[in-house]
């Protein structure tokens, strides 16, 4: 049986791509052997370097620490997320929490003050308005166990 194809950010498979160029540690890397993980950063794929400045969604703009407008490098790799969805027939995300582009439920609140609001990075709301379920990584390790108990049940 061939494996669906699963968006997931590229931070989370340990890729090198954060803002401020850490490794995030992988614990999603046992999905692999359920679906197929096509990584994938909207920051680098929008122009933006590693490492960058940390970036917050203000109003409708998103705006780097030293006040430089990125708003357009967002929405490209916003466009591009769905793209790559809709080419590979993708139909869940798996998008890191509390990041401008792919927090799902949360998001900082803008002031650089590392408040934490309810909100959904500019990749999230593309990928959700056009039809794609998008979880975090919290819910993905859920995901993994649910999985995991299928194959031993089966």
């Amino acid at each position: 049986m061939e494996k669906e194809n699963v968006l997931i950010s590229a931070c989370l498979l340990s890729n090198k791509c954060r803002y401020d160029g850490k490794i995030i540690n992988n614990e999603l890397k046992d999905l692999l052997k359920f679906f197929n993980l096509i990584p994938f950063c909207p920051e680098v794929s929008g122009g933006l370097p590693i490492p960058r400045d940390p970036s917050e969604i203000i109003g409708e703009k998103v705006v780097s620490l030293k006040n430089k407008d990125v708003t357009k490098n967002f929405n490209s790799g916003a466009f591009l997320a769905e793209s790559i969805c809709k080419e590979k027939n993708i139909h869940l995300a798996i998008l890191k929490e509390e990041s401008p582009s792919c927090g799902v439920y949360k998001i900082y609140d803008g002031t650089f003050s590392n408040k934490l609001i309810d909100g959904k990075g500019i990749t999230t709301s593309r990928l959700i308005k056009a039809g794609i379920k998008v979880i975090n990584e919290i819910e993905a390790k859920e995901l993994l166990v649910q999985k995991e108990n299928e194959k031993d049940n089966n």
